[in-house]
């Protein structure tokens, strides 16, 4: 019974009204930056790895680095969103719900570049001295000289965003990793569900604990690792089933715009979406591309505020890459690989339709055969772990804002990690309908809050284009110096 009033308040919330609001937001800010996005994604890609001329000077300190802060970030986002749920969208949603996750995708470097520009811009500390930012503190503090009316407006933003990022964490950074490694561990080695649950406890509890310091020390060491180990696993797959690759491509474009192509057998086995309504395709492909790469969400906002810089539009770029490389890399050829495998809408032993963790092991054991399942399950484990401690410090961050002290975040962190076992043992579709809630709800006061900054005539959108064209004027010697796009000129 409350499985199905979370399923049908899930279909409420991501109806055409969000979409709209995700895609609306992230296409508005795509023309007010006149596409600086997509022209500076190299640059952006650069400043992860040249370090900041601004960094570590005076009043920043307190923070990690900004490679740090995007370790954190990407740890947070690259989770069983790029292999469960690139999964789930294209079985529910069809093959097409890649394109859309890929068209989301590209508005969504723009609305990450604003959010977490934003979030550095209007940071605070908090009694510690750490730095501490997110929309919460971006809808406050930029809108507090908006007269009574819209410092109370933007204040009632900012606790609804802080209430349910908590949620959120508990549910896209929590639950959904959890349940998704012991799903993985059950598949590939029998581990009951309770087992993995209560390890993965004592583990989270170990971690977080020792706060952002020892978050950023564990997702820099293993978010590269894990990165380069699926992708290495995902090509080998992609070659192994290259006569299939093409017809795999021709599903994905085809059933975006016109699923009923499939009813005929046109595209062979690729028929899981054939019933399904075209909106399907898209409000898998934007919600499960939301869940993988954040991108509206504003939770990125709240790891890159604890970056060691006073550059905020710099970090903003840094925080962009994590979409490009989140969704646009990993999620892309994750797709391939489902697309290419022959098995999208094939049926398990039971003669149900194979989904989620189940699909996956299938797709990577036709392949790797036994080693598949463990691949497979390695992969979700590092990727979910990792998500997991990340959302840790978030989800901190917006309940020690709820909360207005710091005294009751050690309570936070325990229930968190109980919460790791509560995810391990439900099922998979609640947990799912459950984070899509969560996501959509602290995506509106979020993406608000954006579109109303970016329509200042001296706002958000302006200061970016003004960066860029100070650096496109100094020219690209000055490129190491102060962190400024190159020379090509407009």
């Amino acid at each position: 019974m409350i499985s199905r009033w979370i399923a049908k308040l899930d279909e409420m919330i991501w109806g055409p009204w969000m979409l709209l609001l995700m895609l609306g937001t992230g296409a508005w800010l795509m023309v007010r930056l006149r596409f600086l996005p997509v022209r500076r994604l190299m640059f952006a890609l650069r400043c992860v790895f040249v370090p900041d001329p601004n960094g570590g000077k005076g009043e920043t300190r307190g923070g990690v680095s900004p490679a740090a802060s995007l370790m954190t970030e990407l740890a947070a986002t690259i989770g069983t969103g790029n292999i469960v749920g690139v999964a789930t969208a294209m079985v529910l949603g069809g093959p097409g719900a890649l394109l859309w996750m890929m068209a989301a995708s590209v508005l969504g470097l723009a609305t990450k570049l604003v959010e977490s520009a934003l979030a550095v811009k209007y940071r605070s500390r908090n009694a510690r001295g750490e730095l501490v930012g997110g929309p919460m503190y971006t809808l406050r503090n930029a809108f507090a000289d908006a007269g009574r009316t819209g410092a109370k407006a933007g204040e009632l933003c900012a606790f609804s965003y802080a209430f349910f990022a908590v949620a959120a964490s508990f549910g896209m950074g929590n639950m959904t990793q959890s349940n998704s490694i012991a799903e993985a561990c059950r598949v590939s080695f029998g581990v009951p569900a309770a087992l993995t649950g209560l390890f993965l406890t004592i583990a989270t509890i170990l971690v977080v604990l020792g706060g952002i310091r020892s978050i950023a020390k564990v997702t820099q060491v293993l978010v590269p690792f894990m990165g380069v180990f699926y992708l290495l696993g995902t090509l080998g797959v992609i070659f192994s089933n290259l006569e299939r690759l093409p017809e795999g491509i021709l599903s994905i474009v085809v059933m975006a715009f016109t699923p009923e192509a499939a009813a005929g057998g046109m595209l062979g086995n690729l028929t899981a979406a054939a019933a399904l309504k075209r909106g399907k395709a898209v409000r898998y492909g934007v919600s499960r591309g939301v869940f993988s790469n954040e991108a509206g969400l504003g939770a990125a906002g709240i790891t890159a505020a604890a970056a060691d810089t006073k550059d905020y539009v710099r970090q903003g770029y840094i925080s962009m890459t994590g979409v490009f490389l989140d969704t646009m890399v990993i999620c892309l050829l994750t797709g391939l690989a489902y697309a290419s495998s022959g098995l999208l809408g094939a049926a398990n032993a039971a003669g149900e339709l194979m989904n989620g963790t189940e699909f996956t092991v299938a797709v990577f054991s036709s392949v790797y055969g036994a080693w598949g399942a463990r691949f497979v399950s390695a992969s979700i484990i590092l990727f979910a772990f990792a998500t997991i401690v990340a959302w840790a410090y978030q989800g901190e961050r917006a309940f020690e804002y709820l909360t207005g002290s710091m005294k009751y975040n050690l309570w936070y962190r325990f229930c968190y990690a109980l919460m790791v076992f509560v995810g391990a043992v439900c099922s998979l579709e609640s947990v799912w309908n459950f984070s899509d809630i969560c996501n959509g709800l602290m995506a509106v006061p979020n993406l608000l809050g954006v579109l109303l900054l970016s329509l200042r005539s001296n706002g958000i959108c302006r200061e970016i284009r003004e960066y860029d064209r100070r650096g496109c004027q100094r020219g690209k010697k000055h490129f190491m110096n102060d962190g400024f796009p190159g020379s090509d000129r407009r």
